[in-house]
């Protein structure tokens, strides 16, 4: 390994790294946004991808034979260690802490509002730092808007929950999710995953503790393979045709404009799955109590029918459901604040309009502060 090739990550960087590594993690939560996207904004693009690599047959090959000091010498992991600190951190808090996949259902105007503006800053950032446009830096773009364009405008579709089937997830969401402009979490939507994975992560704890662990071991083989596989690639790409490909990357990021524009025509349909449980079970009386607007949130549970209402508490039963809200459907369009009340489309109204062109505005802002903790000769 080449000098420039080695970590020379240090411990007093790992303070400025892990705020990289949740600013990653929290884009990575958002269908449509990319942890790539958030790391060529950092600047630490080309330094993930050499860091990933760094797991080749040789760090292999010392691992195996115990010889740690080489493994350790040759795999970049104080660099990876702090990004995937903070990658954890953000995914735990968006998930378990602040519920961020609820708030883009119930408030998605200011959370895609936020994203648009930093993504559009960023491709302002990206360009400036070509120094020079030519013809073939703006075809270049051209082709990458297009591929990222319709990238995103994929329909979700319905498919399998099997092992095989969450591996290969896996893969092609880790290696849609280390391209800028093309998100992961969107892929998965794409693949009818989004949910369903982000949903094992809040059942650790519970009854199905063992299944959802057994599937995101599964999510997290596939996205093991993909990335190891995938991210040689993209830097074979940039070594050889650096400003070509990141004219591609820019163009990706454009591309993925009309989804994460915050003013959508969104579709959703049920997905519902019943049991019968006692009255008593605490679900039943979390209904009872709090019931939920579907408008509220994207996963809830209603109490379809009551049995045997003339039996005591203790002893009647329920038919509980367990409803999620899917995204089928999501069409851009540009609101007018004269009509905003009574469009049906926006969640609340003129306040919906209004914070979603504040949360752009404050987007835009934060790629500022963000460039500051940019490595400037990474670009």
């Amino acid at each position: 390994m080449t000098d420039s090739q080695s970590d020379k990550t240090s411990f007093k960087e790992y303070p400025s790294l892990i705020i990289k590594g949740f600013l990653m993690g929290a884009a990575d939560v958002v269908p449509g946004v990319s942890g790539g996207t958030m790391a060529l904004i950092l600047g630490i693009y080309n330094r993930l991808l050499t860091a990933i690599k760094s797991m080749n047959g040789a760090a292999i090959k010392a691992l195996l034979s115990f010889k740690v000091g080489t493994f350790f010498n040759t795999f970049h992991w104080k660099f990876l260690i702090g990004l995937l600190f903070g990658i954890g951190s953000a995914i735990v808090f968006f998930t378990r802490v602040v519920p961020l996949p609820e708030f883009m259902y119930s408030h998605p105007e200011p959370v895609y509002g936020l994203y648009f503006g930093l993504i559009l800053g960023s491709i302002f950032l990206l360009i400036k730092s070509l120094k020079q446009l030519e013809i073939s830096s703006i075809v270049f773009i051209g082709v990458g808007t297009v591929i990222g364009w319709w990238i995103v405008n994929l329909v979700p579709t319905q498919t399998p929950e099997s092992y095989p089937f969450i591996f290969f997830s896996g893969a092609l969401a880790i290696s849609a999710m280390i391209l800028p402009g093309i998100s992961g979490s969107f892929i998965l939507l794409i693949l009818g995953k989004y949910q369903f994975i982000l949903s094992q992560i809040g059942l650790i704890g519970t009854e199905e503790t063992v299944s959802a662990i057994t599937i995101l071991l599964f999510f997290g083989a596939g996205m093991v393979a993909g990335i190891m596989l995938f991210s040689r690639f993209l830097s074979w790409l940039l070594s050889r045709f650096h400003k070509p490909t990141l004219c591609v990357l820019i163009g990706f990021l454009i591309g993925s404009l009309s989804v994460i524009w915050p003013y959508q025509s969104r579709s959703y349909e049920e997905t519902v799955r019943a049991q019968v449980v006692p009255f008593l079970d605490e679900r039943v009386q979390e209904v009872v109590n709090n019931p939920v607007s579907a408008k509220d949130k994207p996963e809830f549970y209603r109490i379809q029918k009551v049995l045997t209402e003339d039996l005591p508490a203790d002893e009647r039963q329920v038919v509980l459901e367990k409803v999620k809200m899917k995204l089928i459907q999501s069409k851009p369009f540009l609101p007018s604040f004269e009509n905003a009340d009574s469009d049906s489309r926006l969640k609340d109204g003129t306040t919906s309009l209004t914070w979603g062109f504040i949360s752009m505005l404050i987007g835009l802002l934060l790629v500022v502060g963000i460039e500051k903790l940019a490595d400037k000769e990474a670009y």
